[in-house]
């Protein structure tokens, strides 16, 4: 699994009743015209913003995304999943009111899924590193700690609590059918994969209820496993979460009766994101290719980057074009160019491109990658030669996950009716 994005909560908390500064200091300006005046004045005024202020409610959104730390980082990761987190943490940052008068606040969660990169053969030296590489590069690429919570999925335990809680619940025909599964059991052999490959759509389902996502932004190659969790969730609740008994359970342990869950809906991630093999243009970039010359990592060297792009696969077509089905190489090469020149148009492009050959185009799709990747690669090998901050950036986001994890893991707990310690 490459990457995973997950979205928002139902969370409702009526705002205290406030009288603002500046409306006590308003009627102190009137106390020298009519005394009696301002206490009528005053009086209304502060019941009316305190009616108002009861009557208004807050709805959490929250945003919960990862990209496994397995290999470098590459290209599609950052365009694909990395860069959408951070335009949506920075168009998403203020709160705003809905039209139901609720007012929206957004929680931004962004984790290193280390615990999904052990489910195939690792090296735990690597593993380590490449865990403390990726949450660098996601600050490198823009993800703020003052907007957004970075941390090390590992570092929150509630994750594989909860995934042995839906483990004990999930038929084991449902994990049969994940197609995931099936290809790399076949490429690797049934006797030599583990458990946690078949199992491991159950830690991404554990992963998005935990947060209470209620939208999910994934790609096509996760969507059959959103759908596990969507049943997952009616399976839960069903069996745990009706009735006297689980009434009773809830109010003995002083929280809400509520479903456990939150059924998740897809939500469709841009056009644009999906950035495929250098080696296969019908292929999807992945860290799990042996060849290296199949993508671009984000922290490759200039040098890297041009030789790789001069190898890369191409066509016999003359001229350079977008969105024919039988040169899906061109369709790639011309989305990476405009991915890392987010400024331009396709129409700008194509205009630019179309009568080139590949000879004259490769060195300028070199040039543009390089120049998009350079600010990201410089800011990482500030943030990586500070293990200081980077200690406490993953701390700090640890310890605000752990917070919402436990809560939901407890009321999980609950509902199926553990004990609690006392």
């Amino acid at each position: 699994m490459a990457s995973m994005v997950w979205a928002s909560a139902r969370a409702f908390t009526p705002l205290s009743p406030t009288i603002s500064r500046h409306a006590l200091l308003a009627g102190g300006n009137h106390l020298v015209i009519s005394k009696n005046l301002l206490s009528m004045s005053s009086t209304k005024e502060a019941a009316s913003e305190s009616e108002t202020a009861v009557k208004k409610k807050i709805r959490t959104r929250r945003i919960l995304s990862g990209v496994q730390p397995t290999g470098a980082l590459h290209l599609g990761n950052y365009l694909g999943a990395i860069r959408q987190w951070v335009d949506m943490q920075d168009k998403e940052f203020m709160p705003y009111t809905d039209e139901d008068g609720v007012e929206i606040r957004t929680e931004n969660y962004f984790c290193v899924v280390d615990l999904h990169a052990i489910t195939m053969p690792h090296d735990p030296n690597e593993l380590q590193e490449s865990t403390l590489a990726s949450a660098a590069l996601y600050l490198a690429a823009g993800i703020d700690p003052s907007k957004s919570k970075v941390f090390v999925q590992s570092h929150v335990p509630a994750h594989t609590e909860m995934a042995w809680l839906l483990n004990c619940i999930t038929p084991m025909n449902w994990l049969e059918r994940m197609i995931q599964f099936k290809d790399k059991a076949k490429k690797q052999g049934t006797e030599s994969v583990g458990v946690g490959l078949f199992t491991y759509p159950i830690l991404m389902a554990a992963d998005i209820l935990l947060y209470k996502a209620d939208r999910v932004p994934v790609g096509e190659d996760q969507r059959q496993h959103l759908e596990l969790a969507r049943d997952i969730v009616r399976r839960f609740n069903d069996m745990y979460c009706k009735g006297n008994a689980f009434k009773k359970r809830c109010k003995a342990a002083s929280i809400p009766t509520f479903p456990t869950f939150i059924e998740p809906e897809a939500m469709i991630v841009k056009e644009g994101a999906r950035i495929m093999s250098l080696s296969d243009g019908t292929s999807k970039m992945s860290k799990s290719d042996p060849k290296d010359a199949s993508r671009i990592n984000v922290l490759d060297p200039p040098k890297v980057i041009r030789d790789k792009i001069k190898r890369c696969k191409t066509d016999i077509f003359e001229g350079i074009e977008w969105d024919n089905p039988e040169r899906p190489e061109a369709t790639n090469l011309l989305s990476i160019y405009a991915a890392v020149q987010p400024d331009r148009t396709k129409e700008d492009i194509t205009k630019e491109v179309k009568d080139l050959s590949w000879g004259d185009f490769k060195p300028k799709l070199a040039d543009a990658i390089i120049a998009h990747l350079e600010p990201i690669q410089k800011k990482y090998a500030e943030v990586r030669g500070d293990e200081e901050y980077l200690t406490k950036v993953l701390k700090d986001g640890a310890d605000s996950a752990n917070e919402i994890a436990s809560q939901t893991l407890t009321s999980a707990k609950v509902a199926m009716g553990f004990t609690r310690p006392t």
